[in-house]
């Protein structure tokens, strides 16, 4: 026996085609829905909003940075303007020192040759010594003359000195002071001053007390003038004779 056919499809009707197409729709709305939500998460996981703890990180180490930068420029513009100052400091020190010293030339200069100077032959004026290497002292002695006005005096400088070796006085002439045999005087030539300088060695051991300086010009009488070891010793502006 055969078997029957089976019956038919009905059409598809309207209202299925329908419900056929909101299906669809509700599936497009539920896919893009999750795109939204998706994407709204990524932009707050992401996104530098307001409070973000990596967000405020990296604002306050950018802070940092540049606080960090003036810093550095201030503290380099301090020690320019620090050694600037020191430089002026030591300049101004300087120029001190350089006006006392013309202010003591210009007294000495009034006293010697202004109009109510006292006349004066020849003398050793002041005798400073400054200590050198070892023993050597390099002394530097101011000769002066205002008696004899315009005249040329000429002649020999020499130097003794007078110190204590274990409790007993001893005297060094010139020769050992030298330590040169037959050591010639020291020249001098001038008509109102002159400074004669030259260099002596003290024998360790010796504690120096007075030294004697002696002038030996042509025709005429000798001169000597002694000064303690202090006075000669001592910085300009700080004592002597």
């Amino acid at each position: 026996m055969d078997a029957p056919n089976p019956a038919p499809h009905a059409p598809a009707t309207a209202t299925d085609r329908a419900h056929g197409h909101g299906v669809a729709y509700a599936l497009i709305a539920v896919f893009v829905g999750a795109l939204a939500f998706g994407g709204w998460g990524l932009w707050r996981v992401f996104a530098p909003v307001q409070g973000d703890p990596r967000a405020l990180l990296r604002t306050q180490q950018a802070r940092i940075g540049e606080l960090e930068q003036r810093v550095a420029t201030l503290a380099r513009s301090d020690q320019i303007s620090r050694d600037a100052n020191r430089d002026l400091q030591g300049t101004l020190a300087e120029r001190d020192e350089e006006i006392a010293g013309l202010r003591s030339d210009v007294a000495f200069y009034e006293r010697f040759v202004g109009s109510t100077a006292q006349r004066r032959g020849l003398n050793v004026h002041e005798l400073h010594l400054q200590r050198q290497t070892g023993q050597a002292w390099h002394f530097t002695a101011t000769l002066t003359q205002n008696l004899n006005r315009g005249a040329i005096n000429r002649g020999g400088l020499t130097l003794s000195l007078e110190g204590s070796r274990n409790g007993r006085m001893q005297k060094l002439d010139w020769t050992q002071l030298r330590q040169q045999p037959s050591p010639p005087a020291l020249e001098y030539s001038f008509k109102y001053f002159q400074q004669v300088e030259g260099d002596i060695l003290i024998p360790p051991g010796l504690q120096p007390v007075r030294l004697v300086a002696r002038l030996q010009p042509q025709g005429g009488a000798v001169v000597e003038q002694s000064f303690t070891w202090a006075e000669a010793t001592a910085r300009p502006g700080q004592g002597g004779p």
